[in-house]
C-alpha cells in the first residue's frame, strides 16, 4: 500500500514496540507532542509512558541512558531531534557506544538503535540543517544507514533492532511527507546492500537520502536528451557497498556522486577514492561530485536552494563530464 515515509518509520515503531517488551523509544517531544516530525504521535496513548518516555533537553544524558539500556538488555530506540543536537552526545557515541564491544574483548553488547533528522532544504539556517552522516561513518563500531524511501524507513528501522551493536538512522527531514508503496507483511530489510533505482548504461549517479528524488529528477532530465543514467541508492553508508557501485561503473565507466555534505573530507570522496581504487581501469575520466557549497546553510531560500545540490546542478556536471570525456 501507499504511505508517508513518516508514517513508515511510525509502523515500525509501533510494530516493535508491540513485538518486543524490551523495546522502547525516548528523546525530545516523543511522547506527548508525538515528536518533532509527528513520527511518534499516537504511540504514548497506545503503549504509555514506560514504553514512550520524554526526555530532558540533554542529548549526552539520555544517549547515554540509552547505551546503558542496551547494555542491561534492553531494545532502546533513542531520537534525536536533528543531526545537529547529536554533536553534544558524540562523547557517549563515539567513546562507549562504538567502542565497548571492543574493549571488552566481545563481552558487553549495545544494541542501541539512534534515529535523527538530517539535512537542509526547510529553511532552518545554519544550525538546523546539517548532513553530518558521513561524519558518523567515519566510526568504526556503528552502523550508518540512510534510509530514501518509506519501505525502506520501515524496513531498516526493523532491521537495526535486529542488530547486536549501535546502529544510526539518518531520515532526511525533507522526505517525511512524501509518498511510496510499504509491503507491511516485507520485514526487514537488508542491511549494507545499494539499491539500483534507476538502469542505465552512460553514467552511474551515487547518492543516498534526500538527494535520491533529485538525482532520479536528474536522470529525468537527462533521459530527455539521450543520456542513459544509472541511478543506485546507498542506503547504507556504513557498512558500504562498494561491490554494486564497482558492478555499475564497469557498465557505464563514469560516476557522478550526489551528496549533501560539504565537498571537503565528504563521504562523496570517500566513495570517489574506492572507486578509483577498485575500478580505475573502468573509468573512461576522474568521478565527478556534487555537493553543497561550503558555507554554513544559508536561511533566505534562494539562497539555500543555490548551496545545495539541485537537479540542474547534477545535469550540468554531467554534462561536463561527457564533453571532457565523452
Amino acid at each position: 500500500m501507499k504511505t508517508t515515509y513518516r508514517e513508515a518509520v511510525r509502523s515500525a515503531l509501533s510494530e516493535a514496540l508491540r513485538s518486543d517488551a524490551r523495546v522502547f523509544l525516548m528523546g525530545e517531544d516523543v511522547g506527548r507532542y508525538g515528536g518533532a516530525f509527528a513520527v511518534s504521535r499516537g504511540l504514548l496513548e497506545e503503549f504509555g509512558p514506560e514504553r514512550v518516555r520524554d526526555t530532558p533537553l540533554s542529548e549526552s544524558t539520555f544517549v547515554g541512558a540509552g547505551i546503558g539500556a542496551a547494555l542491561g538488555g534492553m531494545r532502546p530506540i533513542v531520537e534525536v531531534m536533528t543531526v545537529n543536537f547529536s554533536l553534544l552526545a558524540l562523547d557517549q557515541i563515539v567513546n562507549n557506544a562504538a567502542t565497548l564491544r571492543h574493549m571488552s574483548g566481545g563481552q558487553l553488547s549495545v544494541p542501541l538503535v539512534v534515529r535523527m533528522a538530517t539535512g537542509g532544504g526547510r529553511q532552518l539556517a545554519a544550525q538546523h540543517s546539517h548532513s553530518l552522516e558521513g561524519w558518523y561513518a567515519h566510526i568504526p563500531g556503528i552502523m550508518v544507514l540512510t534510509p530514501a524511501t518509506p519501505a525502506d524507513a520501515r524496513g531498516m528501522l526493523l532491521a537495526a533492532l535486529r542488530e547486536p551493536d549501535p546502529v544510526f538512522i539518518f531520515e532526511h527531514a525533507t522526505l517525511y511527507p512524501t509518498e511510496g508503496e510499504v509491503d507491511e507483511s516485507a520485514g526487514p530489510a537488508e542491511i549494507g546492500r545499494a539499491a539500483v533505482r534507476r538502469p542505465g548504461e552512460h553514467v552511474t549517479l551515487i547518492t543516498y537520502g534526500g538527494s535520491l528524488p533529485k538525482t532520479l529528477q536528474a536522470a529525468d532530465l537527462l533521459a530527455v536528451e539521450g543520456i542513459d543514467a544509472e541511478v543506485i541508492d546507498l542506503r547504507s553508508l556504513r557498512p558500504l557497498d562498494t561491490p554494486t557501485l564497482l558492478a555499475s561503473i564497469a557498465r557505464t565507466h563514469r560516476a557522478v556522486i550526489v551528496d549533501e555534505g560539504w565537498r571537503m573530507c565528504s563521504f562523496a570522496a570517500e566513495v570517489s577514492a574506492q572507486l578509483m581504487e577498485g575500478g580505475f581501469y573502468d573509468l573512461d575520466g576522474p568521478v565527478a561530485r556534487v555537493c553543497s557549497a561550503e558555507v554554513p546553510m544559508p536561511y533566505a531560500k534562494h539562497m539555500e536552494d543555490a548551496a545545495l545540490p539541485q537537479p540542474a546542478s547534477i545535469v550540468a556536471t554531467v554534462h561536463e563530464m561527457l564533453r571532457r570525456h565523452g
